[in-house]
């Protein structure tokens, strides 16, 4: 007998991945470490990895303090991950990058709104992880029975366990899009799944009996069986070569195999192996028999016609033990759509053959430091060399992409030297960036793309293509420095475009100057005379400071910086300062707007006669000489005429000659009238008032033998007063 083992079978990148952190983990540290759950469906994998130092947990709460803890590949919630740092615990993330960019999906639609409906096994860890990082909100179905018992919603969205038939997926598709007003579909099947169910009902189609092999927990080993038997081929699922049963291979000339995502190669070569023993000790038998019944020799050796298994050496359904003709519950709804499965083995049969030149969809499963390993859905994994992921130079693959996207790629060789499946990002971004770039020339809508060089005379940017963005042109005034725009995201106009020379020469400067436009023009709309806004002063000048107060420049002039008199707007701001200013004046014909500062400051006059009421003495400054007098601010913003008669007891002819320009003296107040904003103020008054008192004292220290004259009134006046008030006259 024949085995012919599928093209696609074993161990997917995911569980390779995950096994290979666990052994890592279990050498590199040296505290306990546990998976939380089997790390994969195999007991036989599982009992390994225990050996090595790897055992298993069913909650965070098992690991001891310090240990470290293994997330499976079947990923978990957020929830069981704060646990584990709520502890303490080292966790080491082996998620398979398609389950993780599921629960990506799931997080990003539960958080926009959206009623997310998970198509899957409610049981599966898998699936109850993706639940939890909705939050608990997604619903969860098995298929499209109970996808129409859901109620309607306005907006929902659908995604996969990554192990669902492609078959049931679409089934319950179709029934939401009679619910849903809108429905988002999100086909987050792995590719490996879909790559090995397909290479499985190939081989089905050829072989008269099919084996499969995989743990029997496995849920993507049990879909390959119930796959298979729809095809109309008996299947058999084992876990390990001596559950296999001679009985099922008698007749048999070709048998099919196949295994589960979870199957390490060793047990798939030892059940083929054992198969291919099984086989030859049948035909052994059924040769036996047939000589001693017949008495003729008969012909063991099979011709390569009888290899193509004609109908007479097929086993019947019959053969099938009653257990595996029983089809399991998940199957019941799949029974239920009449054409579906038949629908799905077409699906399924359809093997990507790709070709130069071929534009794909792929996930991003590894990222080396020189290339990238992508799942296109083919036999192998493709890889794509570092020089194929950008347009433009790129140090490290990590800038470009990460595990777990999606991307589209052009197959450059479907098969190298070495047998590799050899892709190419940047082909197939230029292929499509071409047909948007001329859309967006045409439209004048702008482009974005992400700085990837310095070079002479400007930039270049990814845009799908390169592109080259002249310094002159990146922003509205020159840029002495380019480098900080280094992995900036940018948005550009696309200015000149020549595919044939490969030109693409971007503007930023042009986006810019737009936003602006729309921006002032936004503001003065918004504007009203009297608002308060805030500002930053971006340029003095001798008449004042041009303030930005939200993308539009309004004029500060000087006069309106201060209550008090201002020689240059640097005595009150600088460039840089960030600050309230009043609406004074909008004219929108012209695009300019007036702005005040004084206006939001407080206004001295107000409290004027609380601060300096009459008859106090304040110390000032000579602030400015006139013909008539001496002007003295008493603070700033506030000032007071000392007119010429009040300079000194004397007769001044000129106010130099008492007092000069920043002179600081103390003034009596005289009056005070806030309204006309006028003080009058007295030096003269501040120096009479101690010679006053320093007369009165010598008077009353006069010797009594002067003369006393009587006055009218009976009293009378010494000759020293007399002569004291003409010398105070005189003075």
């Amino acid at each position: 007998m024949e085995v012919r083992r599928a093209a696609k079978a074993g161990f997917c990148f995911g569980v390779k991945r995950a096994i290979e952190l666990a052994r890592d983990t279990a050498r590199e540290r040296d505290g306990p470490v546990f998976s939380l759950g089997p790390l994969i469906h195999n007991p036989q994998v599982v009992e390994q990895l225990n050996r090595l130092g790897v055992g298993v947990v069913d909650a965070v709460e098992q690991v001891p303090s310090g240990g470290t803890l293994i997330i499976r590949s079947h990923g978990a919630g957020p929830r069981v991950l704060a646990r584990a740092g709520a502890l303490g615990l080292q966790v080491v993330d082996a998620t398979c990058p398609f389950v993780a960019r599921a629960q990506r999906l799931a997080r990003e639609l539960a958080a926009a709104g959206k009623q997310v409906i998970l198509v899957g096994d409610k049981k599966h860890p898998e699936v109850q992880g993706i639940v939890d990082w909705t939050d608990g909100q997604a619903v969860v179905v098995e298929g499209p029975q109970e996808a129409a018992l859901l109620p309607g919603a306005a907006d929902m969205a659908v995604l996969a366990q990554t192990t669902q038939p492609a078959a049931n997926f679409q089934a319950v598709v179709d029934v939401l899009q009679t619910k849903a007003g809108r429905l988002q579909i999100c086909n987050t099947i792995c590719h490996a799944t879909v790559a090995r169910q397909q290479a499985a009902l190939e081989l089905a189609g050829r072989v008269a009996v099919m084996v499969v092999a995989g743990g029997a927990g496995s849920a993507n080993t049990g879909k390959l069986a119930r796959l298979c038997r729809r095809a109309g081929v008996p299947t058999y699922q084992v876990e390990t070569a001596p559950e296999l049963d001679p009985a099922w291979f008698a007749g048999v000339r070709v048998a099919g195999l196949t295994a589960g995502a979870s199957t390490p190669d060793w047990i798939i070569e030892e059940v083929q192996r054992r198969m291919k023993e099984l086989g030859e000790m049948t035909e052994n038998e059924e040769t036996k028999q047939e000589t001693t019944e017949s008495g003729e020799e008969m012909q063991v050796n099979a011709t390569p016609e009888e290899q193509d298994v004609p109908e007479e050496h097929a086993a019947p359904e019959e053969n099938a033990a009653p257990a595996e003709q029983a089809a399991p519950e998940p199957e019941q709804a799949e029974e239920a759509m009449p054409g579906m499965a038949a629908e799905g083995m077409q699906e399924a049969m359809e093997v990507k053959s790709l070709r130069h030149g071929e534009i794909v969809k792929g996930v991003v499963v590894q990222v080396g430091p020189d290339e990238v390993l992508v799942d296109v859905g083919a036999k192998s994994e493709g890889i794509i060399p570092l020089r194929e992921l950008s347009c433009c130079s790129v140090s490290s693959p990590q800038d470009i992409v990460k595990v777990g996207d999606e991307i589209e790629v052009a197959v450059v060789k479907a098969e190298d030297n070495e047998g590799r499946l050899i892709l190419s990002k940047e082909r197939a971004d230029a292929e499509k960036a071409w047909v948007k770039l001329q859309e967006m020339l045409d439209s004048g809508e702008p482009v974005q793309g992400t700085v990837r060089e310095v070079v002479k005379g400007g930039l270049l940017v990814d845009v799908g293509v390169r592109a080259f963005l002249p310094a002159s042109l990146v922003e509205r005034g020159y840029v002495e420095d380019l480098s900080k725009y280094l992995g900036m995201e940018i948005s550009a106009r696309v200015i000149e475009l020549n595919r044939g020379r490969k030109k693409v020469i971007l503007s930023r400067k042009a986006v810019l100057e737009e936003e602006l436009a729309q921006k002032r023009q936004e503001m003065l709309d918004s504007l009203a005379e009297g608002q308060v806004v805030q500002g930053i002063v971006r340029r003095l000048t001798n008449f004042g400071a041009f303030v930005d107060i939200g993308g539009v420049d309004g004029l500060l002039h000087i006069s309106e910086m201060a209550w008090h008199r201002v020689n240059h707007p640097s005595e009150v701001v600088k460039v840089g300062d960030e600050l309230d200013v009043a609406v004074l004046r909008v004219d929108r014909e012209n695009e300019k707007i007036s702005l005040g500062l004084k206006q939001v400051l407080p206004n001295p006059w107000d409290s004027v006669d609380e601060t300096y009421p009459v008859g106090s003495v304040v110390h000032a400054k000579v602030v400015r000489l006139a013909p008539f007098g001496a002007f003295v601010q008493l603070e700033p913003g506030v000032e007071g005429l000392v007119h010429i008669s009040h300079l000194a007891d004397h007769h001044v002819a000129t106010p130099d000659e008492v007092v000069q320009e920043g002179d600081e003296v103390d003034v009596k107040v005289l009056s005070v009238d806030k309204d006309e904003k006028r003080i009058r103020l007295s030096i003269r008054e501040v120096g009479r008032e101690p010679r006053e008192r320093e007369n009165r004292r010598s008077r009353d220290h006069q010797p009594k033998h002067h003369q006393h004259i009587p006055n009218d009134d009976g009293g009378g006046v010494t000759i020293g007063d007399v002569v004291g008030d003409i010398f105070d006259e005189h003075k």
